[in-house]
């Protein structure tokens, strides 16, 4: 129940970051953050410790936990390695995918298709982890997993709220089931271009994004 409640608070703080409610550089008090949120220091801390991981909080030793905002060339910086990262793993997954693992991507797609269909973004969201978490583990890699899911993390809070953009929900199951056709085939090359497509946020797709920051913050 603990672990549950502070995922609870984090996705309320890190959407009261992003809607400015939270401006960049701000210190985070844990004595009033606890009180809002009728809780004990523990799944508070739980807390601001995923941030600190999504990069959305900085903890500075003796000092409290700051917001810090990424800037529109760091954050599109990451989501180009991120794009990358990806399109390796799905390469080198073409050739090493295991049939239980495509048909454990198909069933994602599936659950993804159900949130879309609801207008979920937050449902869709969580099966869109599920199918990126096989797509890094069947790369067969491990060091290549890991640092998937170190900027995964990271980058968490953008990718959520990219979902939120209208139409964004369709686009991005047209693109999960162009990735498992493309693995399904083994045509790594074909696999490597839809991930990458899907992941990058370039041209529109960035000022989609930055756009809806903006709004947010207004």
């Amino acid at each position: 129940m603990t672990q549950k409640r502070s995922d609870t608070i984090a996705e309320t703080l890190e959407g009261m970051i992003l809607d400015g409610t939270f401006a960049d550089g701000e210190r985070l008090d844990e004595t009033q953050l606890a009180q809002r949120f009728s809780v004990s220091r523990t799944p508070l801390r739980e807390a601001l410790q995923r941030l600190a991981v999504s990069g959305l909080v900085e903890q500075q030793p003796r000092r409290g936990v700051f917001v810090r905002q990424p800037g529109p060339v760091e954050l599109l910086e990451m989501f180009e390695v991120m794009a990358e990262l990806e399109a390796a793993c799905a390469r080198f997954a073409a050739v090493r995918i295991s049939d239980d693992a495509l048909a454990a991507m198909r069933a994602a797609n599936a659950r993804c298709q159900a949130a879309v269909e609801a207008r979920d973004a937050d449902g869709y969201y969580r099966e869109n982890e599920h199918f990126h978490a096989i797509l890094y583990r069947q790369s067969g890699n491990a060091y290549l997993e890991q640092e998937c899911r170190r900027l995964h993390r990271r980058l968490t809070p953008f990718r959520r709220l990219q979902l939120r953009l209208r139409g964004r929900l369709a686009q991005s199951m047209a693109e999960h089931e162009a990735v498992v056709a493309a693995l399904e085939k083994g045509d790594a090359q074909a696999a490597s271009d839809a991930i990458r497509s899907h992941v990058a946020v370039q041209g529109e797709k960035f000022h989609n994004l930055m756009a809806s920051l903006r709004s947010a913050a207004e």
